[in-house]
């Protein structure tokens, strides 16, 4: 008589995938669907109830959708594409993810192994294509691995300076049948603590400040950590800034807050800054767009006394040296900052007073060319909107607007790249009203940058995601214009755009759409688009020679042809 043989149970890759993105607390992927990872669209098939799969209609709306959930929650986002064009067109969101430091996750059906290395269809190598713009790359091809590559790649893109994985995986793998394999536990977010003599010395080198100024910003907050830093520069009356697009890391109406450092700063507080005795850096990388081209603070050595905190070691130094440069997650830091005594004489007393001052006349709107006053909307927004609504945009003049006059007064209520990529504000305020479909949630976007992802309105129908998505149409490329103005005056060319309605064209999706040529039809017109529950577009227009709220594109060639001698 014989005994039977007990059967070890069997699985998938494709099972193992997604019982790892289970595992590690994913509710939601972003795709467009490829025969590549097929097996990965079955098996989610039976997790309805768990993790919504939310198609979009092209890949780079689906990575900057992933994106954006790792801006919102600092948890990854996660996208899934196919191989070859989806992987490429999924490429400028891992490019944001990794400028702006941002947890997320791409995975990218591959061919089968056996047709590895021979240019197969639509094959590439993507340790060689990523290997720049991402924190990690690797190709799973054991599916017994598969619960160990997950669990290192979530690590990885939550750790230290946080940003995007990416992870290629072999169709044949996610098919192929193996033995159930353990799998590793939910991961957790490792981060560093300063020491208490670094902390010391901070709080030593602040107190002996005569002119102080602090620049908040990066990833890794949380709305707890901005609370503590709120709590810390009230209590040491210091003023602060928020590093370029990174504006809500504190209240903008907070009586500390000192403006935005990034393009278009106000002249006084880059001289505030500039005059400054002690620099607090807290987040940023302290990249291009926060110093105005690198030219804000003088390379290697600030004149100021600097004290740069970041997330990741590699970071400190890099451009900067700093007099004090410590390691440490922001949540970490804000907590012992919001503990630090502070001195009982302020010798830069009544300096918060001036800054704030200073940031309320600039943010002031001034009169534009033309019926529409963008100034006067960014004002009007701020009064009607609730603190937790979110505003997201992209690239192009028509933000400054936004940036300049706009009030953000909550955590997590600024989705915009400051890798400075088009067609960012549509998908990522589509993925924002997927997190947080209670909150009202509004996209910005210029001509140029809302044609870039203008497609996704079928995404934002089909998943009844009310957005107002709000386009500024100036007929051109209008920042590449500007540039063009001053580098090359009176010679137009390439810079411009022919439009749909705008209007017209939400309809066509079932949207709602409407048209604006007025200051005073805005509002009536955004009240409208938010009674309807509907995704809505609302067009803007605005004459091509207003360029920015400082100068007007005239002014601008003037300046070029006075720099070329004419």
């Amino acid at each position: 008589m014989s005994s039977a043989v007990p059967q070890t149970p069997q699985t998938t890759g494709a099972r193992l995938v997604v019982d790892a993105l289970l595992t590690h607390g994913v509710e939601r992927v972003f795709c467009v669907p490829g025969e590549s990872f097929l097996a990965i669209l079955d098996s989610l098939h039976d997790e309805t109830g768990r993790i919504e799969t939310i198609v979009c209609r092209h890949e780079a709306a689906a990575a900057n959708m992933a994106e954006a959930i790792g801006k919102l929650t600092g948890r990854p986002g996660v996208a899934l594409v196919t191989r070859g064009p989806g992987a490429t067109h999924a490429s400028i969101g891992v490019h944001t993810a990794f400028q702006d430091s941002t947890p997320m996750i791409l995975l990218i059906g591959q061919c089968a192994r056996e047709h590895m290395d021979r240019e197969a269809f639509q094959e590439i190598d993507y340790r060689r294509m990523f290997g720049q713009m991402a924190k990690w790359v690797a190709q799973i091809d054991d599916p017994k691995r598969i619960p160990e590559y997950l669990s290192h790649a979530f690590h990885i893109a939550t750790s230290g300076r946080p940003g995007p994985v990416v992870l290629a995986l072999p169709e044949d793998v996610l098919s192929e049948a193996c033995d159930v394999v353990p799998g590793a536990p939910r991961y957790q977010r490792i981060a560093a603590s300063p020491a208490p003599a670094q902390i010391e010395r901070l709080a030593a080198l602040l107190a002996a400040s005569k002119k102080p100024f602090v620049i908040a910003g990066g990833s890794g907050w949380t709305l707890e950590a901005t609370q503590d830093f709120a709590r810390f520069v009230h209590a040491w009356q210091l003023p602060a800034g928020c590093a370029f697009r990174f504006q809500d890391t504190l209240d903008n109406d907070h009586p500390n807050y000192a403006g935005d450092v990034g393009l278009g700063i106000n002249p006084a507080l880059a001289a505030r800054i500039r005059d400054a005795d002690v620099l607090f850096v807290l987040g940023p990388r302290m990249g291009e767009s926060t110093t105005g081209g690198y030219t804000l603070l003088d390379i290697p050595k600030t004149k100021q006394t600097l004290i740069h905190v970041h997330q990741g070691a590699e970071e400190l130094g890099r451009v900067y040296s700093a007099d004090l440069p410590i390691v440490s997650g922001m949540p970490e830091i804000a907590s012992a900052l919001a503990a630090l005594k502070a001195p009982s004489t302020i010798p830069w007393s009544g300096a918060i007073e001036e800054a704030h001052a200073s940031y309320l006349a600039w943010r002031k709107p001034r009169p534009m060319l033309g019926d529409v006053q963008l100034g006067e909307i960014m004002e009007q927004l701020s009064e009607r909107l609730p603190a937790d609504a979110i505003l997201t945009n992209g690239a192009g003049n028509y933000a400054t607007w936004l940036h300049r006059h706009y009030a953000y007064r909550h955590y997590r209520s600024q989705l915009a790249p400051t890798s400075g990529a088009m067609g960012y504000g549509v998908p990522a305020a589509i993925a924002a009203k997927s997190l947080y479909p209670e909150r009202i949630v509004i996209a910005f976007a210029g001509d140029g940058c809302f044609m870039m992802a203008s497609q996704e309105l079928a995404t934002a129908m089909r998943y009844g995601l009310a957005v107002v998505f709000i386009v500024v149409n100036n007929e051109q490329y209008g920042t590449i214009r500007m540039h063009q103005e001053r580098h090359y005056p009176n010679r137009v060319h390439g810079t411009g755009l022919t439009n749909p309605d705008f209007a017209a064209y939400a309809r066509a999706f079932g949207a709602h759409g409407e048209r604006v040529e007025s200051t005073a039809q805005f509002m009536p017109a955004f009240e409208r688009a938010l009674s309807t529950g509907l995704p809505s577009v609302i067009e803007i227009r605005i004459p091509q020679d207003v360029s920015t709220p400082a100068a007007t594109l005239a002014q601008v060639r003037e300046q070029g042809e006075k720099l070329r001698g004419k």
